[in-house]
């Protein structure tokens, strides 16, 4: 099929890395790899930290609509739209529209929808939301967690799960060389979840100040000075500041490491939990929103209660200390990612999906 790829909270040619936009370009490579053509179909970008702002983008949004009705008046139409991640901040305004207008499937992954968000202002703009994930042929929810929530509120939706995945490929390239003491996180360093996750981690960390771990984090952003000055305390040596890799140096820095340790406050799921475990590393993380979808609990990692640090802290202390339990869950978090988290495999599951849909639109 000829797809119409739109991400309105941020498009997949983003200059500026972050899991919804290796989300959306995994979703696109998926699509792909099963044979479907894909065109990101719009750069238009709403996503907005008030309903003041995103009522300002709304005049601009009309004539992006109306570009794309032009467009396809001239070129041959999509043969369905394809919308990642439509939610409260970012709703599609265009996707239905010419769905509807050019008579193609209209389908969704990872939508979402919030009630208390509607007596919060928003609800100008859950209102587009919700009539997308009704009118979809499909919604393609990525955790039980996020299928729930749309059952919930919409259970006339047809709703379909993908479970979160990866591009193996470089991952499986590096061989695992662990170093058992060498504490791992790859993390955007910005305000909000991700700086709640590292005020966290270091924290718990502390606690365990008599254990010989080092830490290697990975990632850069606006926040980094106030993350440096939670962790400036620590001993020389202790913490490594490696700021913004390249994918290839990511899974080789992980690959070297022992224990991937972050607390993922608020994560929707974390492909950096799945790219840790692909590299060979057990996961201690909490068991928060849909971070269980990604790390299997006493088995590939340690899932400990949410906003508990001694917990954490206990976790950590428990793979740094126990040598044989770590490798026996670093050998089952890489197999669990390469069987059953890869790229290739959600490819195929998407295409079943898409399949189906056109044919029940067709019908």
């Amino acid at each position: 099929m000829r797809i119409a790829f739109y991400a309105p909270m941020k498009s997949p040619d983003h200059p500026v890395p972050s899991g919804d936009r290796l989300m959306a370009q995994l979703l696109i490579r998926a699509l792909e790899m099963a044979g479907h053509s894909v065109e990101v179909v719009s750069q238009f970008r709403i996503h907005a930290g008030t309903p003041e702002a995103a009522a300002e983008a709304l005049p601009r949004a009309g004539e992006e609509l109306q570009r794309l009705r032009h467009k396809w008046r001239d070129e041959p139409k999509p043969e369905l739209w394809f919308c990642y991640h439509p939610y409260y901040k970012s709703p599609d305004l265009f996707g239905p529209a010419i769905a509807a207008e050019f008579t193609i499937p209209y389908v969704t992954a990872e939508a979402s929808y919030s009630r208390k968000r509607d007596a919060m202002g928003w609800a100008l703009f859950q209102k587009p939301v919700g009539e997308a994930i009704r009118q979809a042929a499909v919604n393609i929810a990525f955790t039980e967690r996020d299928r729930k929530g749309l059952e919930d509120v919409f259970p006339e939706a047809r709703i379909a799960g993908v479970k979160p995945f990866i591009d193996t490929v470089l991952f499986e390239a590096a061989t695992p060389a662990p170093v058992p003491q060498r504490l791992a996180s790859v993390a955007m360093m910005r305000a909000g979840d991700k700086m709640e996750s590292y005020t966290m981690l270091a924290a718990a960390l502390r606690k365990i100040e008599d254990r010989p771990w080092t830490l290697g984090i990975i990632g850069d952003g606006p926040l980094r000075a106030e993350v440096e000055a939670l962790f400036a305390g620590f001993a020389p040596g202790r913490i490594d500041w490696l700021g913004q890799r390249e994918p290839e140096e990511i899974a080789d820095l992980l690959s070297k490491s022992g224990i991937y340790v972050w607390p993922g406050c608020g994560e929707a799921y974390g492909l950096a939990y799945l790219e840790a475990q692909a590299a060979g590393l057990p996961v201690v993380a909490q068991e928060t929103a849909g971070v269980p979808a990604v790390v299997e609990a006493d088995v590939t990692g340690l899932l400990t209660p949410a906003g508990d640090v001694e917990a954490y802290a206990r976790a950590v202390a428990g793979l740094l200390d126990d040598r044989t339990r770590r490798d026996a869950m670093a050998s089952a978090a890489r197999r669990f990612v390469v069987e059953e988290r890869s790229l290739a495999g959600a490819s195929h599951e998407l295409d079943l999906i898409l399949n189906h849909a056109g044919a029940a639109h067709d019908r």
